[in-house]
């Protein structure tokens, strides 16, 4: 599995945590940049990132940024892009039981290393439950087809 992952520089300690998480489990890691605390505009970055997921040139993707927020609006403005801000276990496992996101955001100033760790993993061990979720989904998904 080919994991995409990318900050600014708000995110940058913390995407490289995760990234060397993500070597040590295994996992085929594409970095997106930024590659240093420069400061930097996070939609350059989550922006490739998330075009990577919805391309299916990555599988999942993991963007990061001060709070995670706005790594997380940027990459639900690519199509096919279902990207979850999480800061608890239970919250990611839910968004991919639930909402099959394929990405995740977090925030660097707003979680820990050590619970950041345990949040990714719960989320890339947890699988689509699919049943009553697949219509929501649908529904979700609808919407990018939708002219203004």
């Amino acid at each position: 599995m080919t994991i995409a992952i990318a900050c600014d520089h708000g995110g940058y300690r913390l995407k490289n945590v995760l990234f060397k998480e993500l070597q040590r489990q295994g996992y085929k890691v594409k970095d997106f940049g930024t590659y240093s605390e420069e400061s930097c505009d996070y939609p350059d970055y989550a922006a490739k990132a998330a075009k990577a997921v919805a391309s299916g040139e990555c599988d999942k993707g993991v963007v990061v940024c001060g709070t995670g927020i706005g790594v997380s609006i940027t990459a639900n403005k690519v199509k096919g892009i279902r990207c979850a801000l999480c800061h608890d276990v239970f919250s990611a496992k839910a968004t991919r039981n639930h909402n099959d996101a394929n990405m995740l955001a977090m925030g660097q100033r707003v979680i820990g290393e050590g619970l950041a760790i345990e949040v990714l993993n719960a989320w890339l061990s947890s699988d689509f439950e699919g049943g009553r979720h697949i219509p929501r989904i649908e529904k979700m998904m609808a919407l990018e087809k939708e002219q203004l």
